[in-house]
């Protein structure tokens, strides 16, 4: 594994920033890290990037340990922190050519630089001081400088924040053709592009992970929202349907179409069909909504 995680805990002074937190990441997986405001995220990856220390537990990074090898574990990272800091003054060239000095790059430098400017499409800027760049360019050069040395690990603290919608799909397209040969740790407060970027999802809230796994798998099986878009061929009085029993909530969509949320594990359609059949109503469309990640989210992170 890539990134291995286990009883991880981080305190600033009484206030616990990381709880116990365990996972690991395998190599050439893109992992979405979800989490409201304050919940460990860009502590977590400090100390993934051997900026801060953790006050237990114990993490390693292809194989090294964040701690004692702190030197080989940025030999394998790239970090891309959500303020990327930049020269403002300095041409994007100039600017990579610095950061290279500080991996040694020997004879492979200026390749590695030429390459850096194709894949992330910055040949036609180079003219440009880094001071007068839009932000979704400056986040290109931040990546550029993470990717220099070739890492096999990118870890990517928000790094569409800011960006305008074309910026947005420039970035995520970027990411996506990264993806597949390095391992990508990234974290967003844009649901739907976690949903349009990973296979994997892991939810942080208060310091502790609360849901890990697939995508798939937590948007369909969450369990918490059994919801049926169904709509008939004449209109409904809403008392009537809640006399079918184990419906939590319902809203009319039109005079026909009703929106219809059930008790956790209960299938409301076979229900449906009865109370049409009983009430000579036939049934135009039944379908059963899978829960969007937005929506599994908010339930799982809210405050009860």
């Amino acid at each position: 594994m890539t990134i291995f995680v286990e009883h991880l805990g981080k305190n600033y002074a009484k206030v616990q920033a990381l709880n116990n937190l365990n996972f690991s990441v395998e190599p050439g997986e893109i992992v979405g890290l979800l989490g409201p405001n304050g919940a460990g995220k860009s502590t977590l990856f400090k100390i993934l990037s051997c900026l801060i220390r953790p006050n237990s537990g114990k993490v390693d990074i292809c194989g090294f340990n964040v701690e004692t090898q702190a030197l080989d574990v940025r030999r394998n990272i790239g970090y891309l922190p959500e303020n990327n800091p930049l020269y403002p003054n300095m041409f994007i060239r100039e600017y990579l050519e610095f950061s290279a000095g500080f991996y040694h790059l020997g004879k492979l430098k200026k390749s590695r630089i030429n390459e850096m400017i194709e894949i992330t499409g910055l040949k036609d800027h180079l003219s440009k001081r880094i001071g007068i760049l839009s932000k979704g360019l400056k986040q290109r050069v931040g990546l550029s400088q993470a990717l220099l040395h070739d890492p096999k690990v990118l870890i990517l603290d928000e790094p569409t924040s800011g960006l305008d919608p074309n910026q947005i799909v420039e970035i995520r397209k970027l990411i996506l053709s990264l993806g597949s040969n390095k391992t990508i740790l990234f974290s967003s407060h844009i649901i739907q592009e976690v949903e349009a970027l990973c296979e994997r999802v892991i939810i942080l809230d208060e310091g502790k992970i609360i849901a890990d796994g697939p995508t798939s798998r937590l948007v369909i099986g969450n369990g918490k929202n059994n919801i049926v878009n169904v709509q008939f061929n004449a209109d409904v009085e809403e008392e009537d349907l809640l006399a079918i029993g184990r419906i939590k909530r319902i809203q009319q969509l039109k005079n026909s179409e009703w929106l219809i949320e059930c008790e956790e594990n209960i299938d409301i359609r076979k229900d449906l069909m009865a109370f049409a059949m009983k009430h000579n109503l036939t049934i135009l469309s039944l379908n059963q909504e899978s829960n969007k990640l937005e929506g599994v989210f908010h339930e799982l992170t809210r405050k009860k």
